[in-house]
């Protein structure tokens, strides 16, 4: 996944803000401004001659590069803006070979003041990239987001790509249609979340078994006495769980990192949805890393250290084992980085476990089938079919081999039956690698299954010693040990709403709870922080909370299985 996160409030939850929503909407009677009726568009020129069969455009669709499109892209997240066209790779390419225009559009950092002064201006972007659920249907419901049902039947890549079960997933439960343009959506296991173990260290202590939570409380023991400048265990950003969440998935099998956060909050028991904060499993976790915590075994800034500190001490080598929700980033920089100094680097081992634990059970990391966040478009679009054209363009076999490889011509040239790039002999997976990197700002609609069975392909092509660090690790274990969460999709209710008060309530509780864990003296402690959050969520209004989720996923699993229609 590449597993980037947005704030979970895309609008403000004040009642201010609805009546400005409400306001601004100008909504007609089907509550979408400008949305019924998209503006025609020009007749298509030929696609191009490497474009598999599946793909090619039907006669009466607007073609991509066969006149000027511009369009403006917003991030709604704290921790990234959408670049400047010409600094990636991708839109340098676009603007020149396909007359193809973005402006981006930025908060710099902040997000939510900057999305309510453009509502309350009525001047939203063409495209907003941020989290699926309940706010995006704040915008839906003031008559602001174009409707995608008809581009999907009528553009050939999103609906050849994602099954039909899982895009019903992403309708609007209110009118039941589309407005979601999904990004690193898949039908198989992907993801990247696993603990990253620096070779130089480890081998030179001998390369310990390092399987178990007991070996991994050894192995940082023995890190912290010989190497003094060195972070025994890095958790990433702490406050947002990684590290902390990938150990709990180790005290229990079948446990779901996912289960722990914002999202959903909650550990399924049965037929139901039970609270995290007397789950068993999560109060053993909770009392092993404070344990590592208070031993100096653990980053001593976990909870407050930026993510350039963390990237400068992953690829300079001064962390011993790196345990996040997608580690390889900084993992592949380090990578690039040591190795020109004679270093090692990393490697991922297979997922810590409790002794008696089946190491096979365990699931540091966990994707959806519907990816992990999503582009909207806006009633602002001047020509919402082209953008859609576009995006769809994007996560179909050509766009992504250009995000990926580069322009036709080199590194691939032409696509298989099953849409894969054909290599060239000039292939270079490194060089590939640093290309997708500095596309990364640019994957708004990525398409999972292109994107790692494409890279399968390119390895197969390479003896090892030339196959990239990220597809090797890919490959050998973080695509293994991921499990699907799509079921528990969804679970975010309406911020105004008596269980999305409560949902606020217990995040608060719950993100005060981690850091007060953490600094526990004692396992009694522990439990007593716990005791105190679970009371005070049961007064917040959490039982209420946990059988509105538990309603949503039992009608998850109906769409899922194709009984229920929207």
């Amino acid at each position: 996944m590449k597993v980037r996160k947005l704030s979970s409030a895309l609008l403000a939850t004040s009642l201010a803000l609805t009546a400005i929503l409400a306001g601004c909407s100008g909504k007609g009677e089907d509550g979408n401004k400008g949305a019924a009726s998209p503006s025609p568009t020009s007749s298509a020129t030929s696609p191009s001659a490497s474009q598999p069969a599946s793909e090619e455009a039907a006669p009466d669709i607007w073609q991509v590069g066969s006149e000027p499109l511009e369009f403006s892209v917003y991030h709604h997240y704290g921790w990234s803006d959408a670049p400047e066209w010409e600094s990636t790779p991708f839109g340098r390419y676009a603007k020149e070979k396909l007359q193809v225009t973005m402006t981006p559009i930025k908060a710099s950092g902040n997000h939510e003041q900057k999305l309510t002064t453009m509502i309350a201006d009525g001047k939203l972007p063409d495209v907003i990239w941020g989290d699926r659920g309940a706010n995006v249907e704040r915008l839906r419901e003031a008559g602001m987001l174009v409707p995608l049902d008809d581009y999907v039947e009528k553009y050939p890549n999103l609906k050849k790509w994602l099954n039909s079960e899982v895009l019903n997933m992403l309708r609007s439960p209110a009118d039941g249609k589309l407005y979601m343009f999904p990004n690193w959506y898949n039908d198989e296991p992907f993801g990247n979340a696993g603990y990253l173990v620096n070779k130089k260290i480890y081998d030179e202590l001998g390369a310990p078994s390092l399987e178990t939570t007991d070996d991994l409380y050894d192995y940082l023991k023995k890190v912290k006495e010989k190497y003094k400048d060195v972070i025994p265990f890095e958790p990433h950003l702490a406050k947002d769980l990684h590290g902390i969440g990938l150990l709990y998935t180790a005290f229990e099998e079948n446990a779901l990192y996912w289960y722990l956060g914002n999202q959903m909050r909650a550990i399924p028991r049965g037929d139901k949805l039970t609270s995290v904060l007397t789950d068993p499993a999560f109060r053993e976790s909770q009392k092993y890393v404070a344990k590592l915590y208070r031993e100096g075994l653990m980053a001593q800034d976990a909870m407050t250290q930026t993510l350039d500190h963390i990237k400068e001490k992953v690829t300079s080598g001064r962390v011993a084992v790196y345990a996040a929700s997608s580690p390889t980033e900084n993992g592949m920089l380090a990578q690039i980085e040591l190795e020109k100094q004679g270093h090692p680097g990393y490697f991922m081992t297979w997922p810590i476990h409790k002794a008696g634990l089946d190491r096979n059970k365990i699931f540091p990391g966990s994707y959806s089938t519907l990816g992990w966040n999503a582009a909207v478009i806006t009633t602002s679009a001047k020509d919402p079919e082209k953008v859609f054209a576009f995006l769809d363009w994007m996560t179909g076999s050509e766009g992504h081999a250009i995000l990926h490889y580069g322009p036709e011509g080199e590194m691939w040239q032409g696509f298989d039956d099953e849409g894969y790039p054909n290599f060239t002999d000039k292939l270079d997976v490194k060089k590939a690698a640093e290309i997708e990197a500095e596309n990364q700002d640019v994957w708004w609609v990525g398409n999972a299954k292109l994107n790692d069975r494409g890279k399968i392909k390119a390895q197969g092509q390479l003896p090892p010693e030339e196959q990239s660090w990220i597809s090797k690790v890919q490959s050998e274990v973080s695509w293994k040990t991921q499990a699907d969460h799509t079921e528990f999709s969804n679970l975010t209710p309406d911020p105004d709403s008596p269980e999305g008060y409560a949902r606020q309530a217990v995040d608060d509780i719950f993100n005060e709870v981690l850091a007060r864990t953490l600094t526990a003296k004692n396992d009694a402690e522990v439990d007593q922080i716990l005791d105190k959050a679970q009371k005070d969520a049961e007064a917040a209004g959490y039982d209420m909370l946990l059988e509105w989720k538990t309603e949503q996923w039992h009608k998850n699993q109906e769409i899922m299985s194709g009984k229920f229609n929207q």
